[in-house]
């Protein structure tokens, strides 16, 4: 399973698991530790996640931060938690008294279902009073999803993740101004536009007349990209289905049975290729004589053909030149012992 299939399955279980959340510890174990763990943590190695991290301030000794994540002995991400039940925005003030006083970079607040990350971009060693970074688990979107993949343990990378934190931060803050201007264009907003389409001065009277104006123009701008997405995305579609059509064997279809041996086996590909590709790119078309795998839906990509008769089970796979061989399984759980040139293959294509 790849990483936003996990955080997918994840945000399903967190919406099952609230009812039966009644404290903050119970937050802690049943969504943030979960939470890490598929960011690739050990949640029970201390020596990279350790719990109860002591941040002392000042003269308050034994002060601590609920979580803190390690590399090499040292605190690269402070982690407070809170009842999931509780708003996040009282709280900003006690990960921020820790967050001078060690060498994190990086804070994140969370009550199991809201996340916020936050940084020092504007002052060194001060954590910002804003996030960089937030999402909700249950509502995440895509680009939130190639986002949070940056502080998965094997593409954690302090500089690039510090270089993009300042881009992503004004670009989440200019969204948001954005979306507002669109949704109550303020004066200044509407003046911009109209100074450049009425021929004369721009009063008071003519603001009142453009406000209405602006916000239709801006409400068409995003129907006319949706319905245009809507459009090339059927296009493609259909463009595909054709294509299929096209390529497709002429067998007759009654003839042609699946059996639940080479579902399995398709199956058993997808879950060995799983982290070389998206899985949606694998495809399944049998035939009479064989049942073939394919990247891409396209005969001229084959990952292997399977030969399974009820005396037999055979798999076919190709070498760079897209030559054939056919080697005996024992058991459906054997394809998994030909992994590398299923994966050799796919890579090649």
């Amino acid at each position: 399973m790849d990483f936003k299939d996990e955080i997918r399955q994840f945000a399903k279980r967190v919406d099952r698991l609230l009812p039966q959340i009644k404290t903050e510890e119970a937050t802690k174990t049943s969504l943030v530790m979960p939470f890490l763990k598929i960011l690739g943590y050990d949640v029970f190695d201390p020596f990279e996640v350790q719990p109860e991290f002591i941040a002392d301030i000042g003269i308050k000794k034994g002060e601590k931060v609920d979580y803190a994540i390690l590399r090499e002995d040292k605190p690269v991400i402070l982690i407070e938690c809170k009842h999931y039940a509780d708003g996040l925005d009282p709280h900003n003030s006690q990960l921020f008294r820790y967050f001078h006083t060690t060498e994190a970079k990086f804070g994140l607040l969370t009550n199991g279902v809201e996340y916020r990350f936050y940084t020092d971009l504007v002052t060194p060693n001060k954590m910002d009073e804003k996030p960089f970074f937030e999402f909700k688990i249950m509502d995440i979107k895509d680009n939130e999803v190639s986002e949070l993949r940056k502080f998965h343990k094997t593409e954690f990378d302090l500089e690039s993740i510090s270089s993009v934190a300042s881009e992503l931060k004004y670009f989440n803050e200019l969204t948001i101004l954005a979306m507002a201007e669109m949704q109550n264009p303020s004066d200044d907003f509407v003046r911009f536009f109209a100074k450049q389409a009425y021929p004369s001065v721009v009063t008071a009277k003519v603001l009142e007349q453009f406000t209405p104006l602006v916000k239709r123009v801006f409400t068409q701008i995003v129907n006319d990209q949706i319905a245009e997405r809507l459009k090339s995305a059927l296009k493609k579609e259909t463009e595909v289905e054709e294509k299929s059509a096209a390529i497709a064997p002429t067998e007759p279809d009654a003839l042609i049975v699946t059996t639940e041996e080479e579902i399995e086996g398709y199956l058993i590909i997808k879950s060995i290729l799983r982290k070389e590709i998206e899985v949606g790119r694998i495809f399944m078309r049998d035939n009479q004589s064989y049942c073939g795998i394919l990247l891409d839906d396209n005969n001229r990509k084959p990952i292997c053909r399977f030969y399974f008769t009820p005396n037999r089970l055979r798999i076919g796979l190709f070498d760079k030149d897209k030559k054939e061989a056919k080697y005996d399984l024992d058991s459906l759980d054997d394809i998994y012992k030909y992994s590398e040139l299923i994966v050799e293959t796919v890579i090649n294509y």
